[in-house]
C-alpha cells in the first residue's frame, strides 16, 4: 500500500516548487505502467497532536501550529510557514504511521513523501518540520507494537534530526549514509554513520552499502524504516555523488532484499531528489516502488 494525498504536491514559495512535481508524477507513473491500480492507494488524515509530542517538544510544536516560529527559525526551514504546509506535515506523519501498519500486513508499504529527517525534536531544517519516520517509530514503541526499530538512511544528506530525536533510545537504531561534505554542515551522532567522498561512483558506494548491512542483525531489530531519496544520482544538482539509474535501484534491492530474507516489516519514504531532469527523479523513485512491490509480493 501507498500513502498519497494531492495535499503532497502542494506548491511551495517561488523556487521551491519543483521538486513537489514527483508527488503527482510518481502514483500517475505508477498507474500509468498498470505497477499498481487506484486501490493500493489511500490517502491518510492527520496525525494527532498527542502523537507528535512523543517526538516533537511541545513548545516548538505550538510555534509550528500557530504560526508563531521566530522568523530565524523558518529561514532554517527554507520558507515560510502556512497552515496549509502544517497540515501537509501532520498528513504526512501519519501516512507514515499508516504505512507501517500496511508493513506489518504486507512485509512493505510506501509514502510518497517523508523522509523528513532534517526536524529535530525542537527544530525545523532543511524543508523539514515534523519528522515522519521519527513520530512513526516512537509511536510504534509506544503501543508496543515492536521492541527493537532499525532506521537505514541513504537519502545523501545525513539525517540529523533522527540522530538527535533517538540519541538516547537504545531501542531505535539509527544508520546513515550520506555525502561527508554536504548538508547539514553540523552533523548529529547516528548509530552509524558513514560519510562519503563526492563523486563515489556505483561500484563504490553499493560495496561499502553491502559490506555494513550484516552488521545491522546484530541489533536484533524487528522492524525497518528506510529513506530511500534520489539525490544520490550523478544528475543531481545537490548530491555531488554520483550514482545512475541503476546504481540507486541496486542500492534500493541490497536494502529490501535484507528486508525480506530477515522477515523485517520495511517502511519506505522516498526523500530527496533534486536533479533538472524531473523524469530523473520520478524514475529512480519509481524502481523504488517496482523493487518493494517485486520483492515482497
Amino acid at each position: 500500500m501507498i500513502a498519497w494525498d494531492p495535499i503532497y504536491a502542494h506548491p511551495l514559495p517561488e523556487g521551491h516548487r519543483f521538486p513537489m512535481l514527483k508527488y503527482e508524477l510518481i502514483p500517475e507513473q505508477l498507474l500509468h505502467e498498470g505497477v499498481i491500480t487506484e486501490a493500493n492507494l489511500f490517502s491518510p488524515n492527520k496525525v494527532s497532536e498527542e502523537i507528535i509530542l512523543l517526538t516533537h517538544d511541545q513548545d516548538y510544536w505550538r510555534q509550528l501550529k500557530t504560526l508563531s516560529l521566530p522568523a530565524k527559525e523558518q529561514r532554517r526551514i527554507g520558507f515560510p510557514l502556512s497552515a496549509q504546509l502544517i497540515d501537509r506535515e501532520m498528513r504526512i506523519a501519519q501516512g507514515t504511521i499508516d504505512a507501517a501498519y500496511y508493513a506489518f500486513d504486507n512485509g512493505c508499504a510506501f509514502n510518497v513523501a517523508g523522509g523528513t529527517h532534517h526536524a529535530g525534536s525542537n527544530w525545523g531544517e532543511g524543508f523539514c518540520m515534523l519528522n515522519d519516520q521519527a513520530i512513526a517509530a516512537n509511536y510504534l514503541l509506544s503501543q508496543k507494537l515492536v521492541s527493537k526499530i532499525l532506521i537505514i538512511d541513504l537519502d545523501v544528506h545525513q539525517g540529523n534530526g533522527t540522530a538527535e530525536i533517538f540519541r538516547d533510545e537504545r531501542r531505535v537504531f539509527t544508520l546513515s549514509m550520506h555525502g561527508e561534505k554536504n548538508f547539514p554542515f553540523r552533523k548529529e551522532q547516528s548509530g552509524k554513520d558513514i560519510g562519503l567522498d563526492d563523486g563515489i561512483n556505483d561500484d563504490i558506494y553499493l560495496n561499502i552499502l553491502h559490506s555494513n548491512m550484516n552488521e545491522l542483525l546484530s541489533f536484533k531489530p524487528d522492524f525497518v524504516f528506510y529513506l530511500a531519496g534520489v539525490d544520490v544520482l550523478e544528475s543531481d544538482k545537490l548530491g555531488k555523488l554520483a550514482l545512475s539509474k541503476a546504481g540507486c535501484k541496486e542500492r534500493d534491492n541490497i536494502v529490501l532484499q535484507f528486508c525480506k530474507d530477515n522477515n523485517l516489516p520495511v517502511q519506505i519514504s522516498m526523500g530527496g531528489g533534486y536533479s533538472p531532469n524531473i523524469k530523473d527523479i520520478v524514475d529512480a523513485h519509481c524502481n523504488t516502488f517496482k523493487l518493494g512491490i517485486d520483492i515482497f509480493d
